[in-house]
């Protein structure tokens, strides 16, 4: 994903430290500002990624019980860091973490392009992140075919050996050409295979169109065959990323209308100096180095959700955090389109890094600005290793201060009207060994993806479910759940709604009051 040292990792940095579960500091709530009321729902992500094996699996040549072991411990992490959904990379370079019929096996599986790794990850992917309540959200890069640029290496499946005038070597690697439109339609393909098969809840894209810097990229033959009627190659290139990311809204709202479709783009558009809408900025921009127009797609509504990655700290000069997050507010407000922000806890306290980012409070600090810009709807971090290793404490240090509340999902605009679920029915409430214990029962014919349970000390009020104040626990949902709340006490008011995959809650179900 985006900035110079990503993209160093990218190339070829392989983070290879086995994902197994490390001990994680006890989640204690902070106390909030005053007036601070913790939002209901909140976009709580991180990204997995797969590519050079740089977070999942940590490495080829594992055994698929080894692989697993591995993928359980990084949704045992998401849990202790208060998180409500991944983002994994499935898709890594023109290859598939599932029996594609489109494309071979990844070669970060097995160690070998078009290996079986002897079951379908993805199918288990899936399966152990709904069972923990968590939302999976699939990440495809769609152009990039190669981390290595000799096509002879390619499995001879490869389309892009049986289609070599699809691909163009480019700075060490291998790439779609995404100006020939039978291209854009097979990856479009490729990629809709996995969201029609399997049971995700999202489609993401992060911030790789054409590579940046693409003077030497050459896509002169198809420029010459599809640019007319286009000022420049730059304008032409645009278009063409344009019509991917409005292709594939259609496409997904036409297969699966209730999963989320998103980008996470490079965090700067363009700099005011270039463009007068642009932000104050002084860095890379998308709009002209990878020819992404990330603000046109927020603005035309093509998008359910932007997540730009804003990976630099407050003050910087050529990137301010505290100046992107206003821009970026300013562009999402009245579009419909959801804003969660790209962090970078690659950079809290790593080598190499300016000083600013040895302030343990560097990333706690950029949530708390997020709460003065009501479109900011949530945060996804980079990457899984980092939120592991949790540096200078910042990782934790923000989960204690800002995820003091469970938070359910975000609700897109757009499904907002939809078919809730049924209210379900909290059968008990009563003191036991271990806390109080609750049994909620499903109603609707439909088993609720989650429940969402709130205490109070007092009868509930139709707004006390409108935040997190009473939000207690987020839970896997069942035809009969139990769940027990540690700390419960006697007189204590409880409530619980179901709420299905698009997020949408049901009216609460009858209050039980604890009385021993």
């Amino acid at each position: 994903m985006s900035s110079p040292t990503r993209r160093t990792v990218l190339r070829g940095l392989a983070l290879a430290a086995a994902a197994t579960a490390v001990p994680l500091p006890a989640f204690a709530s902070s106390l909030a500002p005053a007036g601070y009321v913790p939002p209901l729902r909140q976009m709580r992500g991180m990204w997995i990624a797969s590519v050079v094996n740089i977070n999942w699996p940590s490495k080829t040549g594992l055994t698929a019980d080894q692989q697993k072991a591995e993928y359980l411990a990084w949704l045992d992490l998401a849990q202790a860091r208060k998180l409500n959904a991944v983002f994994v990379q499935i898709r890594p370079t023109a290859d598939a973490f599932w029996p594609s019929p489109f494309e071979p096996w990844s070669q970060y599986l097995t160690g070998t392009q078009g290996q079986d790794p002897g079951y379908d990850p993805l199918a288990f992917l899936v399966e152990e992140t709904h069972k923990r309540g968590l939302a999976f959200h699939a990440w495809f890069n769609p152009y990039r075919v190669s981390m290595q640029p000799d096509p002879a290496k390619l499995h001879p499946d490869h389309p892009g050996r049986k289609h070599p005038d699809w691909v163009i070597p480019y700075g060490g690697k291998l790439y779609y050409n995404p100006g020939m439109p039978e291209v854009r339609a097979f990856v479009q393909d490729a990629m809709m295979d996995a969201v029609t098969r399997y049971d995700i809840d999202g489609l993401h894209f992060d911030d790789y169109f054409y590579p940046v810097n693409t003077a030497a990229f050459d896509d002169s033959a198809a420029f010459a065959q599809h640019g007319q009627g286009f000022p420049d190659l730059a304008a032409w290139r645009r278009n063409n990323v344009d019509l991917l990311v409005q292709e594939m809204q259609q496409r997904v709202r036409r297969a699966k209308p209730e999963i989320a479709w998103g980008i996470s783009p490079s965090g700067i558009w363009r700099n005011k100096a270039t463009d007068p809408l642009g932000s104050e900025t002084s860095g890379g921009q998308s709009y002209d180095s990878l020819h992404a127009d990330t603000r046109g797609w927020v603005k035309k509504g093509w998008l359910d959700y932007i997540a730009p990655q804003i990976y630099w700290y407050i003050g910087q000069s050529n990137a301010d955090y505290a100046k992107l997050i206003p821009w970026w507010s300013a562009v999402a407000a009245g579009t419909g389109t959801q804003l969660w922000i790209g962090q970078a806890a690659y950079k809290a306290g790593a080598a190499g890094q300016p000083a600013e980012w040895f302030r343990p409070s560097e990333l706690t600090d950029h949530l708390a600005l997020n709460r003065n810009h009501p479109e900011v709807g949530g945060d996804i971090w980079y990457n899984a290793n980092d939120v592991r290793e949790d540096r200078l404490g910042s990782v934790s240090t923000t989960v204690t201060d800002h995820y003091t509340r469970p938070a359910l999902g975000p609700l897109l605009p757009r499904l907002a009207d939809g078919h809730a679920p049924r209210r379900p029915v909290l059968a008990s409430a009563h003191r036991g060994n271990g806390g109080t214990e609750l049994h909620i029962v499903a109603t609707g014919r439909d088993t609720p993806f989650q429940y969402a349970i709130y205490r109070l000390d007092r009868p509930a009020r139709s707004e006390d479910f409108a935040d997190a104040r009473n939000l207690v626990a987020v839970v896997p949902a069942g035809r009969h759940a139990r769940w027990t709340d540690p700390a419960g006490a006697k007189g204590a008011y409880y409530y619980v709604t179901a709420v299905d995959r698009a997020n949408r809650q049901s009216p609460p179900s009858q209050g039980r009051r604890v009385h021993w």
